[in-house]
């Protein structure tokens, strides 16, 4: 049967058969629909036509106004694997002739990650203390659809790691550990950069250079208008190119990954990260591929057990675990909104305009998303998510705005991304509280606060640093809400001693929705 592959299922895992048929469509409707990062549009239509250019004959590639278009009437029978997100997933079930069989874009099927959820395996529990990281690295979860009491993501990791054999020596963790957190939270160095190589990056090919006329084209005629600024195509778009990829971190950035993962420079904006979230969300590596790898290396000698250890959390562990969150807390989740924040995305943040922002930290951040499409996670969630739950942006409108602007965004990702573990819009479904910090975590983590116009300590006065001041500015709106918390007592405990709370408050207010 003729197997409909959607843009992010272009491994070779998606096919029973490598001889298998294939239909592969192009939407525009879907680029009207919403307006998407420049970059994001390029690297999806790229790997798109790049895909069927691979499969030759065997390929039928149609572009259309709507997918419904495309397979309407289609004239023989198609499947499809099941798509990674609940309005997708909608909308095949309806289609006529259009049968949806198993995917194998995760290690961790949706049913895999209910039993778990619900206590039906052997959860093999940590102490259940976690260790407060923001990407939840031991943090907890209170259930919500009965079965266990509470979701604990390290429980969920140490699972993954026995069932699937990974960083195992017998019965016991590799390193004698299951977790070597505690040596991957090092500030940033004092220099500019980590001095390792740069990450890999593809040459363009002539199919990028049709895909980019298209594109032109599309927003010249007024059919789509995207955000963000073109560029040189950064990440893999085909197989061949995100297996150059892994290998090339494998072999020159994991070793240096671990220590300075929390880490952020102006100077070095993928610091030791892998970058491979885009190869991985486009369906072009599955991630036990990409842990195997990792592993290799620390059994090679070529790469510590920490940074290892840290690279596999991230991978078999939180990226596994937000997908089964997202399909778990149901297709609501993402119109949660337990603080009731309602503020809008102002244009100068929608817009990516980092000119307009004085402070050294957000500028720098949106200049990134702006140019590239991707920042690290500390950036995503101590800076940009930081920044929104401070001001009280309306979740949903932030979760479409990472899911529009990052080149590695999509339905499932972001949602208990943002929803969950940055905004706590969920009450607490992903994080045990709401990840608010002052300038001071930013002037600890990274190089920002040196240059910039405002001083990290100040919450009061031109040089008051907004992070700051927003900190406490978001705890004095919330305190109601949070004060059951007992992750918040201390910093409550601190709100009311302060002096000065009335007047930050308000010039906070005064503040409004300007850039800083």
């Amino acid at each position: 049967m003729r197997r409909w592959l959607f843009a992010d299922q272009l491994g070779p895992h998606f096919l029973d058969d490598p001889d298998q048929p294939v239909l592969l469509v192009e939407s525009t409707r879907v680029l009207a629909r919403r307006r998407f990062h420049r970059q994001k549009a390029q690297l999806l239509l790229s790997a798109l036509r790049h895909r069927a250019r691979e499969l030759g004959d065997r390929c039928d590639h149609r572009i259309g106004a709507t997918y419904g278009e495309a397979v309407a009437d289609y004239g023989e029978p198609l499947e499809v694997p099941d798509p990674t997100s609940w309005a997708a997933r909608r909308f095949v079930t309806d289609l006529p002739g259009v049968t949806v069989v198993p995917t194998a874009y995760t290690a961790t099927s949706r049913d895999d990650f209910s039993t778990w959820a619900h206590g039906g395996t052997d959860q093999g529990h940590s102490d259940g203390h976690g260790d407060g990281r923001w990407d939840g690295h031991g943090d907890g979860a209170r259930g919500g659809t009965g079965g266990r009491r509470r979701l604990l993501m390290e429980d969920f990791y140490r699972w993954q790691r026995r069932r699937f054999g990974v960083l195992m020596d017998g019965d016991s963790p590799a390193g004698g550990r299951w977790n070597f957190d505690h040596d991957n939270r090092h500030p940033p160095p004092r220099r500019a950069h980590l001095d390792l190589p740069e990450p890999w990056s593809p040459s363009e090919t002539e199919v990028d250079a049709e895909v980019r006329e298209h594109l032109d084209r599309l927003e010249r005629d007024g059919h789509a208008q995207f955000r963000g600024v073109d560029g040189p195509r950064r990440f893999a778009a085909t197989r061949a190119e995100a297996g150059q990829a892994l290998d090339w971190f494998v072999r020159h950035r994991l070793a240096d990954f671990g220590p300075y993962e929390d880490a952020m420079l102006a100077g070095d904006w993928a610091m030791a990260h892998s970058t491979l979230s885009p190869a991985l969300n486009l369906g072009l590596l599955h991630p036990l591929e990409v842990v195997a790898a990792a592993e290799q290396a620390y059994r090679r000698g070529e790469a510590p057990i920490a940074s290892v250890e840290g690279f596999v959390r991230q991978v078999l562990g939180w990226r596994e675990y937000v997908w089964g969150i997202y399909w778990w807390a149901g297709e609501d989740y993402a119109d949660r909104n337990a603080l009731g924040a309602r503020t809008p995305l102002p244009r100068w943040f929608d817009d990516l305009d980092a000119d307009a922002v004085g402070a050294a930290c957000l500028s720098d951040v949106l200049a990134g998303v702006r140019e590239r499409g991707w920042v690290h996670h500390i950036p995503r969630l101590m800076v940009l998510g930081n920044w929104a739950l401070q001001r009280g942006y309306d979740p949903r409108a932030l979760t479409d705005f990472f899911h529009e602007s990052f080149v590695d965004g999509y339905a499932w990702v972001m949602a208990p991304n943002v929803v969950g573990m940055s905004q706590y819009a969920d009450g607490g479904l992903m994080a045990t509280k709401p990840y608010a910090a002052g300038g001071a975590y930013i002037h600890r983590m990274s190089d920002y606060c040196g240059g910039c116009r405002y001083h990290p300590s100040h919450r009061l006065g031109e040089d008051a640093c907004p992070f700051t001041a927003g900190y406490w500015a978001f705890l004095d709106r919330n305190a109601g809400a949070l004060a059951a918390n007992p992750r918040l007592r201390r910093p409550l405990a601190g709100l009311a001693r302060l002096a000065d709370r009335a007047a930050v408050t308000a010039a906070e207010h005064r503040r409004g929705a300007g850039p800083p």
